[in-house]
């Protein structure tokens, strides 16, 4: 592979990362009916540059709290007339956000709980020591401050290793390894306020998936015809190599596809479900050409590549070509296709297999859980996350909801709290189960047009094309497949040809160029090469 040198705007970029961050003054209210011994400690206090605001009563720091803007609130807790914790709650009611750090002299396990129970934020027990309370305060209000240092910092420290690191030759291991640094710095950055490192990070993925483009042009077919080569676990391989195995335990396993999930969006549902589950093995595997569901899932679910498939089952494959939106019309067959595999493979087993593209459908499967109970082998199928990808290139609202990857982060997450997905793990998970989390491909945010000329045979997808009558611009973003045996491709015609955006790169044709370019640049698309489409997560979890 050819080494690019590492570009100079990310390193001069480097040395500004600080900026953002800023000091507050913060204000801080202390209730005791002793505040005349805590003196020492509010002068402590103030030398390190917090306000304090002194008062000796529950009814004094109701009043203050009233009228005043405070941060955090020291509350004693053993205070004569209204105590702390009945104090507690009337702050709440007022400020529920107001961050109260209860003091006492009392080690109860009651008085501990009620105080927990209440939503505090800190904690102390009396003898009080100077650095505990300056610990509790940091901890409370200069902990995004700080975190966000601590990461900025690290994140620097491991830039230029990641840099040099993908620009070696490596293998797809340990591409696989960069892709989930990166997405690990990526959602790091994410958590913190000012954001200040996120624009040299996403210069930093820009090129790793120049790099990695590089990577596939020059392995993909490699893995594909040589047996000998040094390759991934690919789409057609996942159940035979991954799934099969798991079949052995007798507990029930549920094999959960959501389609178009990428590493980073299972990252996220992993916070959500980490009280239910526990990670077993959290891997990635390689989604064939074309990233999308016609190619890739018909691949998982027939153990065959799409050329095999045509071949074998004629009948069942459906071209991806012509002016067809609905990629779910070239997935009709799954079902089929998996009981073909698990005949071939000799598995005699108790199988199901359901495909939910509806909420409705989703609330039937929970209604109807304990049936799933009696199978070996539970195949889910979740399409909402593919149908919202698709639905934000035309509408305004979705566009605003999730303009970059944050947001889309968010609304998945927003999506699963409240979806019948996550009342059938929970019902899994207390029924022992077994569940293996996984997807078809990922996608990209879209971000620079590449013109191209076809026919009305030649598909939609903005990601890649196949025709035979095909003109695009000559660049160094585009793989071309022009003898579709070597990648296992099916041919329409005998001169079909196949071409793949790479890295963010998007197609588009001449004719109303740039309303065109407008309206699906910034948009969520796969089809293509990029870490985000091709490196997928394979997560097995069994329950808590």
């Amino acid at each position: 592979m050819t080494s690019n040198p590492v570009r100079s705007p990310t390193i001069k970029m480097l040395s500004g990362g600080e900026e953002g961050l800023q000091y507050m003054n913060y204000q801080i209210l202390w209730a005791d009916d002793e505040i005349d011994l805590l003196k020492p400690y509010i002068m402590f206090l103030t030398q390190k540059g917090y306000d304090v605001t002194p008062v000796n009563s529950g009814v004094d720091a109701l009043e203050e709290i009233e009228k005043g803007k405070f941060d955090v609130v020291f509350l004693d807790e053993n205070m004569p007339g209204m105590t702390g914790l009945e104090v507690l709650p009337q702050i709440k009611q007022m400020k529920p956000n107001l961050p109260v750090i209860m003091i006492t002299k009392s080690e109860e396990e009651q008085i501990m709980e009620s105080a927990i129970g209440s939503k505090i934020a800190d904690y102390l027990i009396k003898p009080l020591n100077p650095n505990q309370i300056l610990l509790s305060v940091k901890r409370i209000l200069d902990k995004k401050r700080l975190e966000e240092e601590k990461t900025n910092i690290t994140y620097q420290q491991e830039f230029r290793q990641l840099a040099m690191q993908y620009q070696d030759n490596i293998n797809h291991a340990e591409w696989s390894e960069i892709y989930k640094k990166l997405i690990f710095w990526e959602l790091e950055i994410d958590r913190t306020e000012n954001k200040s490192m996120a624009e040299i990070l996403n210069m930093q993925k820009s090129e790793a998936n120049s790099n990695f483009s590089r990577f596939i042009e020059e392995n993909y077919e490699d893995w594909l015809n040589d047996p000998k080569a040094d390759k991934p676990t690919l789409s057609h391989q996942l159940m035979r190599k991954k799934v099969f195995p798991l079949l052995k335990d007798d507990s029930p396993l549920f094999f959960l596809l959501i389609d178009n999930l990428r590493f980073d969006q299972w990252k996220i549902l992993e916070g959500l479900i980490q009280d239910y589950f526990s990670v077993e093995e959290e891997s990635t595997y390689f989604s064939i050409l074309p990233t999308t569901t016609a190619y890739a899932r018909n691949a998982i679910f027939s153990g065959l590549m799409p050329s095999e498939i045509q071949k074998q089952y004629p009948k069942n494959w459906v071209d991806d070509v012509g002016d067809s939106e609905d990629e779910e019309g070239f997935n009709k067959h799954e079902e089929f296709f998996f009981q073909e595999q698990l005949r071939r493979s000799r598995l005699n087993i108790k199988s199901s297999y359901n495909k939910i593209i509806h909420n409705n459908q989703g609330k039937s499967l929970v209604d109807n859980f304990s049936k799933l109970l009696q199978n070996q082998l539970n195949v889910i199928v979740y399409n909402f996350v593919d149908m919202l990808s698709h639905a934000r290139t035309d509408m305004a609202m979705i566009k605003e909801l999730a303009p970059d990857e944050s947001g889309y982060r968010s609304l998945t997450a927003s999506w699963f709290n409240h979806s019948p997905l996550f009342d059938l793990l929970k019902k899994i998970a207390a029924k022992k189960g077994r569940l293996i989390i996984t997807t078809d491909h990922g996608m990209i945010r879209v971000q620079n047009p590449s013109k191209i000329v076809g026919d009305r045979s030649v598909n939609t997808n903005l990601r890649y094309k196949q025709g035979r009558n095909l003109n695009w611009d000559s660049n160094d973003h585009i793989l071309v497949c022009k003898n579709p045996d070597k990648f296992m491709l099916p041919k329409v015609n005998v001169s079909t040809t196949y071409v793949f955006t790479m890295e963010d790169y998007f197609f588009a044709y001449p004719n109303n160029y740039n309303h065109y370019v407008s309206h699906y640049r910034n948009t969520f698309q796969h089809g293509g090469v990029s870490l985000e489409e091709c490196i997928i997560p394979f997560v097995y979890l069994t329950a808590k």
